[in-house]
């Protein structure tokens, strides 16, 4: 049955993976103190159009710099694949309906799979950006700020949760009708 609560879970949880396509996750600003130039720049899963400085913009005072992220060489793959695995398993799970325990599982393991992407974009892919970054401008005074790229997955995590519980609570209903019998 497709107009189950968890259902609705189990499409926001995709939706939320898919908005990690669509909104940056992070944004940096560094100040170069030699030059007084500001460097900014955004940390996005698929990189956008890319920006080419010219060695007057490098060298002008006070200019603000835009670091694009195709010019750091910075690869997302792996939250890429792991981004659309995430989604993948939500939808698929939703058709699990027959048999509620496999769907239990399926929804555990998507969740298990979306606490380890939530750690990477966190611990591996914004800090290894921003050292990036920092090294190829030699800038200082690195300042990080998180958009709803980074907050997306999180919420999905919720909705994984919510759908677990709405797919144990049905299970529970029908041992229960079960034992009636």
């Amino acid at each position: 049955m497709l107009q189950r609560i968890q259902s609705f879970w189990l499409v926001l949880a995709a939706c939320c993976m898919a908005l990690c396509f669509m909104t940056p996750v992070a944004e940096y600003k560094a100040e170069v103190e030699s030059m007084q130039q500001t460097v900014q720049s955004e940390l996005n899963l698929l990189p956008k159009g890319e920006v080419t400085m010219s060695e007057e913009q490098l060298l002008t005072m006070g200019a603000t710099i835009d670091y694009s992220q195709k010019m750091s060489g910075f690869k997302t793959w792996p939250l890429v694949t792991l981004a659309i695995f995430i989604g993948a398993i939500a939808l698929v799970s939703i058709f699990l309906f027959k048999n509620r325990v496999r769907q239990m599982r399926v929804v555990m393991v998507g969740f298990l799979f979306n606490v380890v992407y939530v750690f990477l974009l966190f611990f591996w892919a914004v800090d290894a950006y921003g050292k990036t970054m920092v090294q190829a401008m030699n800038a200082d005074n690195l300042n990080v700020t998180w958009l709803a790229g980074a907050y997306a997955p999180i919420v999905a995590i919720v909705f994984f949760v919510l759908a677990h519980r709405g797919i144990k609570k049905d299970e529970m209903k029908v041992r229960a009708a079960d034992r009636l019998r």
